[in-house]
């Protein structure tokens, strides 16, 4: 790939996704798989202004070493020194890039249980601080091709030309034009505009219906809002959280989903895929789920807490968004997220509330909002879904028709 494309894009994240304002630090999170962009990328973030950059690196095969041969009473330990960064974290609010890569299958043979048995016991020591930050500091998620992730999306092709095909795919998803930041400036428009409609209709919930079984009902929170696109942190700074995006989203109301639902892709998981799956709701609760690839691990990823059977998000993208116009399934949830519909299981988005700006997280909550340890968006979306949207005053108004906007 041409390093000066690739310099627009490490530009575009620097500037549009996190936006870098003068002075500020920033910690780059990747896997050792593009090294010469990540350079250009630090490059990048300190012509954009900023003080300091930090670059932590992960790698699969450690990792599944680390779980191997440690006890969980080791792993699931805070040190002092990870308790102080948070605080030093807290109050510098660093900008965060996550670059993601890996593959897909990467963690495959691993202890999941012992994993995850791990951050139980990390989460509550490090919830005060993720709470403490939420909302005030800029983040963008993006990607870089890996070897393995791209020899699974094209295992035709050598290994060099599947890197190369999968940064195309990345590129051409991200908006990465001739001027991608105009192009995204555009971008943001049109989804703000679609959400400015779906949060004037006053939605009480929303019922997805198709052919290949999905029948489910949410219930929307009286004073949530949708959302989509950039984002304007508590300090007022506008960044673009997801590189790339295609969703009008927000946060259900805690308690009110009933009904089934089919996953229509693969979900990458703690790095296994979960395949071919479905989730049954009552009274807002997952409490049935199959799948004919890693059941268990379906299972134990809606137990890791209270909150993690329990909804966090409803997300709205048409089957004919760029990512699904590429033909591809990327085994990612950065990209097959926004190539169709999906929910979320776990932690919901306090700044999906109006007004959030003046309440507590804890005041957002009460109105509704799910609290979980987790995070995890599954795939729903194709085309033969349609939406349907009932308002609180008992209209009912078609918001998708075979996968696609109805308005």
């Amino acid at each position: 790939m041409k390093q000066t494309v690739l310099r627009k894009y490490a530009r575009l994240i620097a500037r549009a996704g996190v936006n870098i304002q003068k002075g500020q630090e920033v910690i780059i999170n990747c896997e050792l798989d593009q090294p010469k962009f990540v350079e250009l990328l630090v490059d990048e973030c300190y012509k954009a202004g900023a003080k300091k950059v930090k670059v932590e690196f992960s790698y699969q095969p450690l990792q599944k070493l680390h779980v191997r041969h440690q006890s969980v009473t080791t792993m699931g330990k805070v040190e002092e020194w990870e308790i102080e960064r948070f605080k030093h974290y807290t109050k510098i609010l660093p900008c965060h890039i996550y670059l993601v890569s890996e593959d897909p299958d990467g963690l495959k043979g691993i202890n999941q249980m012992k994993m995850a048995k791990a951050r139980q016991k990390r989460y509550p020591i490090i919830r005060p601080f993720l709470d403490e930050m939420d909302n005030k500091y800029q983040w963008c998620i993006a990607a870089v091709p890996g070897a393995a992730w791209a020899k699974k999306l094209f295992p035709e092709l050598p290994k060099g030309r599947a890197i190369e095909k999968l940064w195309e795919a990345i590129l051409f998803t991200s908006r990465v034009t001739d001027d991608p930041v105009a192009e995204w400036d555009a971008h943001n428009k049109d989804l703000h505009e679609r959400c400015a409609y779906l949060n004037d209709l006053g939605i009480a919930e929303l019922h997805y219906y198709g052919d290949n079984g999905t029948d489910f009902t949410v219930g929307m929170i009286p004073e949530g809002e949708f959302k989509g696109g950039g984002d304007t942190s508590l300090q007022g700074i506008f960044f673009n959280p997801n590189i790339p995006t295609e969703e009008c989203f927000t946060s259900p109301m805690r308690g009110k989903a009933e009904g089934i639902v089919y996953a229509t892709k693969p979900l990458s998981y703690q790095g296994q895929l979960i395949e071919n799956f479905s989730v049954r709701f009552e009274n807002g609760k997952a409490v049935e789920v199959k799948a004919e690839r890693n059941q268990a691990l379906l299972e134990q990823m809606i137990s890791m807490d209270e909150g993690a059977a329990y909804l966090g998000e409803c997300a709205l993208i048409p089957v004919n968004s760029p990512i699904s116009e590429s033909g591809i399934l990327f085994y990612e949830t950065l990209f097959d997220e926004n190539a169709s519909c999906h929910l979320a299981l776990g932690r919901g988005f306090a700044d999906c509330i109006k007004g959030f700006e003046e309440k507590t997280l804890d005041e957002c909550r009460e109105l509704g909002i799910n609290d979980s340890m987790i995070h995890v968006d599954f795939m729903i979306g194709y085309e033969g879904l349609d939406i349907d949207a009932v308002t609180r005053d008992g209209k009912t108004v078609p918001i998708f028709r075979k996968g696609r906007w109805a308005f």
